[in-house]
């Protein structure tokens, strides 16, 4: 099934783009000069993905939250969104609760549960997105679209992200055959390995994205780090020869020159402890395109692993177990 979900991203960006275009929010009588996301999985990597995609547009800070505090500074001129794809998260649900506690303007995106609910009977502002879908971690274009679509409603940034949305569906659409071949190349590559995710910092949202799929859909461990914050640290880390590791860079043709060329050192340098290097390089003529494109291969290769491992990539009773653990504890 998580296939069929995963071939399907190009439609659900379709859809994304359309519940977006209806979105009409209620008039906040204090400046925004900030944005806080509470959101968790699948629902809190959109907007990592929002805070790449905006960062040399917006002039007011973006954070986003992956626990159950929220910051300080979280006050009436602050732009709140709680994204939830159930709306039933525990940690957004708790966040939620603190965030009443302001004067910040709330937003809620979700397709139903708890969080819904209270913004109906509270009178938040909310989108309510699909719930048809049966995993959170294949509903990334619902949450980023709408993410996106908020901050243009608030006069945050123009409509050039959801354009750019748009054009990556036909990129997507046409590349899909493509796409799918050199998924199937890696996936066979990766197994029986372990991952190493790098990227230039500013699409890490792709490398977590990616060792996330690889997580849940693969059943495996992974881990990513970025270009050139390793170069400092994890780099002095490779000192033992390994061929059960298998080095995935994330690249695009306009990386930020001298971590291009930081890049093709580091490789020299971990060919001496691993051969299995791979550069993947994505397509699309702007970041968006481009981030949704390596997104659509690293699921589409998250899929194909999760087959040779003879894993169900849309099990997770592990998470299952826990939050029924977790729900035994008051």
């Amino acid at each position: 099934m998580m296939d069929q979900l995963i071939a399907r991203f190009g439609e659900q960006l379709e859809e994304a783009l359309q519940i977006a275009s209806n979105i009409q929010l209620k008039r906040h009588t204090r400046k925004i000069n900030k944005v806080y996301v509470a959101g968790l999985g699948g629902s809190g990597i959109g907007a990592d993905f929002v805070a790449a995609i905006i960062r040399k547009e917006s002039k007011i800070p973006f954070l986003v939250g992956k626990g159950y505090d929220i910051p300080a500074y979280v006050d009436g001129n602050t732009l709140a969104i709680a994204s939830s794809y159930s709306g039933n998260t525990e940690e957004t649900l708790h966040s939620f609760r603190k965030l009443e506690k302001t004067d910040a303007k709330i937003v809620v995106v979700s397709s139903g549960g708890k969080l819904i609910k209270a913004a109906q009977r509270k009178g938040y502002d909310f989108v309510k997105i699909p719930d048809s879908w049966p995993s959170p971690r294949a509903c990334l274009g619902y949450s980023l679209v709408q993410q996106l679509a908020i901050l243009q409603e608030m006069g945050i940034i123009s409509d050039k992200s959801l354009k750019s949305v748009r054009r990556s569906i036909a990129l997507l659409n046409n590349e899909e055959s493509s796409i799918k071949k050199e998924a199937r190349k890696i996936a066979k590559r990766l197994h029986q390995r372990m991952p190493v995710i790098y990227a230039e910092d500013r699409i890490e949202p792709v490398a977590v994205r990616l060792r996330q799929q690889i997580n849940e859909n693969s059943k495996a461990l992974c881990w990513h780090h970025v270009i050139p914050e390793m170069n400092h640290n994890e780099l002095v880390g490779w000192k033992d020869k390994n061929k059960d590791l298998v080095v995935l860079y994330l690249r695009n043709k306009d990386d930020f020159k001298r971590n291009q060329i930081r890049m093709e050192i580091n490789q020299k340098i971990i060919k001496k402890y691993t051969p299995n290097i791979i550069n993947i390089f994505s397509k699309g003529t702007d970041l968006v395109q481009r981030m949704l494109y390596l997104v659509h291969l690293g699921d589409w290769t998250s899929w194909y692993l999760a087959e040779l491992r003879e894993q169900d990539a849309i099990e997770v009773n592990v998470i299952d177990y826990l939050k029924g653990e977790l729900a035994k504890v008051k």
